[in-house]
């Protein structure tokens, strides 16, 4: 480390403590040349992976984006605040984690539908609306269902009927005064 006095690179620690519950080093420092004292902070820096869109363009991973998409289909629903931030935290540390420099639009798109699924169906589907370019009103009739099924079950896939009962009403004379 150089002394930010003298440029010098002869600097020795003195002290050393952790900082900001955790997640940073406190470091007081001390130039060997001049004597001068000065503080150092030590953070771990995480590289979110480069963004490729569709168009094969990549950009850098935009924190504020994301929360931008959560929010927008979220729009007037009753989410509190916190599950957006946990569902954002979730996506970006699934991010983290998988270790990868580069990811695909795709992938980070198919993140969120799941967390939206988990707290909204209606902002779900208003997400799947955009990321699935819906053209037809059947689109949304198949998303809709597709959410309305248990377990998330495949539209091909039949449920075992289910039995009605039926109760017997009596049968009530037409008006006119003769029986049915």
């Amino acid at each position: 480390m150089r002394c930010p006095f003298c440029k010098s690179a002869a600097t020795s620690v003195i002290d050393s403590r952790i900082a900001d519950d955790g997640e940073s080093v406190r470091r007081r420092r001390k130039c060997d040349d001049c004597d001068k004292r000065f503080t150092t902070y030590e953070r771990t820096e995480l590289q979110m992976p480069v963004v490729v869109k569709s168009s094969g363009y990549r950009t850098p991973f935009d924190h504020a984006k994301l929360h931008t998409g959560f929010v927008r289909a979220l729009h007037k629903r009753p989410v509190p605040t916190e599950y957006i931030d946990a569902a954002v935290t979730r996506v970006e540390q699934k991010l983290l984690a998988s270790g990868e420099r580069e990811v695909s639009s795709r992938a980070i798109g198919e993140m969120v539908m799941r967390e939206l699924k988990k707290m909204d169906d209606v902002a779900y589907i208003r997400f799947a609306s955009v990321y699935e370019d819906f053209q037809r009103v059947d689109d949304f009739r198949d998303k809709v269902l597709e959410v309305k099924r248990p377990g998330g079950q495949r539209p091909d896939v039949q449920r075992p009927a289910v039995k009605r009962l039926r109760t017997s009403l009596p049968v009530l004379p037409k008006i006119g005064g003769k029986p049915n």
